[in-house]
């Protein structure tokens, strides 16, 4: 069985499925979008470049990247299954062109058609197409699937070893003021957090226990962070109604979530003494939270959320 994923996987996370894929005997690839790169052969192409992205809406790079797609599929030859993860990166004319070269053409998108419009692909390009988020699944009729658990199931940790109380990491977006809102509220209970914002310049009226950086966190630097800290903070984006991966790595920590998600109640792993959800316009920390241990979850719920049910039941069903 052969099996293309193409991904932006600028996190690393879509890895985890090919090594799933590969760990079953599948002849797996991935294109990883992150991968290309494109410079303009000169400063007049740069120049033209600009005019066309302005006046006809037409950008070199997108359309050398969509080209360097189908150059690398046709080097894989012919796929049993494609499954591409973000298809709104990719044109309507290149997801026909891949669609040629499979037996069955999925999709899986990771987050809301409000943040990455999908309408042009809606009809006569993908067998199935699965997503997280549970609005769009019931306005489109998508096949519903959450991330997945890629991690490895973590030993629970005495408390007493771990350095950080809470811990987030987040970018410069609309939800500093949810992060600066819970900050407040953990200084005045005197709980000590490590939340760090990632921006290109520091963001005005930042809680000052908040730390800054312009750097990015790897994922090597961030598994390092989780396995210090004893809860993870989750904060969700404008319109997102879909579960984070910051709350698969919970699940595998064995650690307690803060979030404020609250679609999060409707899943068979929620406990609320193992997840605390928060109103993000009314913020309420419940002091009892940080006092109780982690309840570990029924090894069958947790199973559900591995990489590898994720992996049979968008391949193998």
């Amino acid at each position: 069985m052969k099996v293309c994923v193409i991904s932006f996987d600028y996190w690393g996370f879509d890895r985890y499925i090919i090594r799933e894929l590969e760990s079953r005997g599948v002849e797996a690839s991935h294109i990883n979008l992150n991968d290309f790169s494109y410079k303009h052969p000169s400063l007049l192409a740069k120049l033209g470049n600009a005019v066309n992205k302005l006046l006809f809406k037409k950008n070199i790079k997108k359309i050398k990247r969509q080209e360097w797609v189908l150059q690398q599929l046709d080097n894989l030859g012919p796929q049993d299954i494609i499954l591409t993860i973000r298809p709104d990166l990719l044109e309507k004319s290149t997801h026909l062109a891949i669609k040629q070269k499979a037996k069955k053409y999925l999709a899986y998108l990771y987050d809301s058609t409000k943040r990455f419009p999908v309408d042009h692909l809606l009809e006569g390009i993908f067998d199935k197409t699965f997503s997280f988020d549970e609005l769009d699944v019931k306005k489109y009729g998508f096949i519903h699937i959450s991330n997945y658990i890629y991690l490895p199931q973590k030993d629970l940790k005495p408390i007493n070893t771990l350095k950080h109380k809470m811990f987030m990491v987040i970018s410069g977006d609309e939800r500093l003021g949810t992060l600066n809102a819970i900050a407040d509220k953990l200084d005045g209970l005197n709980i000590k957090y490590k939340f760090i914002v990632r921006a290109s310049r520091k963001p005005l009226a930042l809680n000052a226990n908040v730390e800054y950086t312009k750097e990015e966190i790897w994922q090597d630097k961030l598994v390092e962070y989780l396995d210090k800290s004893e809860i993870f903070l989750d904060i969700i984006r404008h319109g997102h109604n879909g579960l984070s991966f910051r709350i698969f790595e919970s699940l595998a920590y064995q650690k307690k979530l803060i979030t404020t998600n609250p679609s999060v109640k409707n899943y068979d792993f929620y406990n609320p003494n193992n997840i605390m959800v928060l109103d993000p316009e009314n913020i309420v920390v419940d002091a009892d939270f940080f006092d109780t241990p982690y309840e570990p979850l029924d090894e069958a719920i947790y199973n559900k959320y591995t990489v590898a049910h994720w992996v049979s039941t968008v391949f193998f069903n």
